[in-house]
């Protein structure tokens, strides 16, 4: 069902009244709400300048609409993709159009970066140009409570586990995690999973891992469960045992860091999770993260990321100049104006994000020598948005490690 659909022009007017003579653009995307109002103000400067009006339609059901209005022939000019698995099935069924044919050579990793300009290719060719981005391997805590308690920030996954080990020596408990998600739970467990990846088999065997060229069974993947069970499987460990972890949305998850006294001491989420943050938080002094540590040094700290890309379905003049516009940093440094929101784009300048907590996020993202996509988001969605969730939900609950990965492999889809 196509949700919170939203018609927009960017500078606020119809397309059919005053400015029926203008050229238009269509945009289809995710963003609904909050985020749809935002788009709308950084397309109103692309509109002044331009002479062209958009019309944006954004729904909730974007990955399943996106691919049936292409098969009845109503494809929009550009869509703003939150998963680049669906650009990269778009691109091999030939709906898709190359960027290296619309912008200069060298202007999207003059923007973006080598590896950016990675994440948003297929086969070599660049297909998206990022709008937004979000930091995964974070770990929230208190500076506060750390302070009282005499904690110190741990710089190793072995000093974080020695950290929770003193924790609950003291009658405390480590983490808090939360993996519900109604028809989505389970995918903060990935997130999980994806980092401990990067950390112990490195981006080599990760990315071998997302493109299938080794199974959900291979040793690596074995080993990533382990160390994520040796949390969320020890009830000492995790607030409410397993039972909370999977009963406990991933939006309320964080919640009991800030009680007094703590339900918990750390918490591991993605950026995004200052929008679920208690109103009468003190950014300064109440809460802080730091980088998920290194499990193998040779593998350092790598990133985790996510985000949302534009990308081109059809070639026109109306299209090309919005690309184009979107590769400058104008509309980059607008959107970080707007707060929550990190820019992958090199020229935003970090005095511009609104808050200590986003600069030093958007100093990890310019600073991070590994990135990698959120690897459930690259996976057919038979498995990156099915199985593996739901096979992570029974891990959790305590089914058999084996088990759990011996299903998701047999769910890849064979073609």
């Amino acid at each position: 069902m196509l949700s919170l659909a939203v018609l927009l022009s960017a500078c606020g007017g119809n397309p059919t009244g005053s400015n029926a003579d203008r050229p238009t653009i269509t945009v289809l995307g995710s963003l609904t709400g909050n985020g749809a109002d935002q788009l709308e103000e950084v397309f109103r400067d692309f509109e002044t300048s331009s002479g062209i009006d958009v019309i944006y339609e954004g729904t909730e059901a974007f990955a399943t609409i996106l691919p049936l209005r292409v098969e009845a022939g109503d494809v929009p000019q550009i869509a703003i993709f939150p998963q680049p698995g669906l650009m990269k099935n778009l691109v091999r069924s030939g709906h898709m159009v190359s960027l290296d044919q619309v912008l200069q050579a060298g202007t999207l990793e003059d923007a973006f970066g080598e590896q950016w300009l990675e994440l948003g290719s297929v086969d070599d060719r660049p297909y998206g140009l990022w709008l937004r981005a979000n930091v995964k391997s974070l770990v929230w805590y208190s500076p506060r409570q750390f302070a009282a308690q005499g904690y110190t920030v741990p710089t190793t996954w072995a000093e974080m586990t020695a950290l929770g080990e003193t924790m609950v020596a003291a009658g405390q408990v480590p983490w808090c995690v939360g993996i519900e998600g109604g028809d989505a739970s389970g995918w903060p467990a990935t997130d999980w999973i994806e980092d401990i990846m990067l950390r112990t088999a490195g981006p080599a065997v990760y990315d071998q891992w997302v493109n299938h060229d080794i199974p959900f069974t291979d040793p690596t993947v074995q080993r990533a469960l382990d160390y994520f069970g040796a949390i969320v499987r020890n009830p000492q460990w995790v607030l409410g045992g397993s039972v909370g972890v999977i009963s406990t949305s991933f939006q309320d998850a964080i919640n009991p860091l800030f009680t007094d006294p703590p339900g918990c001491y750390l918490h591991r989420q993605a950026s995004f999770v200052q929008s679920f943050f208690p109103e009468d938080l003190d950014l300064t002094t109440d809460v802080a993260f730091f980088p998920l540590p290194p499990i193998d040094p040779a593998q350092g700290t790598p990133l985790l990321v996510g985000g949302i890309a534009l990308g081109m379905l059809q070639d026109t003049p109306e299209a090309r100049s919005l690309m184009a516009y979107f590769a400058t940093v104008k509309p980059h440094e607008a959107w970080v104006n707007f707060g929550g929101y990190l820019s992958p784009h090199r020229q935003v300048s970090l005095d511009l994000y609104p808050d200590d907590l986003s600069r030093q996020q958007a100093a990890l993202l310019q600073e991070a020598t590994v990135i990698r996509f959120d690897g459930s988001d690259l996976m057919p969605s038979e498995v990156g948005t099915g199985t593996f969730w739901s096979g992570m939900v029974d891990y959790v609950s305590g089914s058999d490690r084996d088990r759990v990965l011996a299903d998701i492999e047999a769910s890849w889809p064979q073609n």
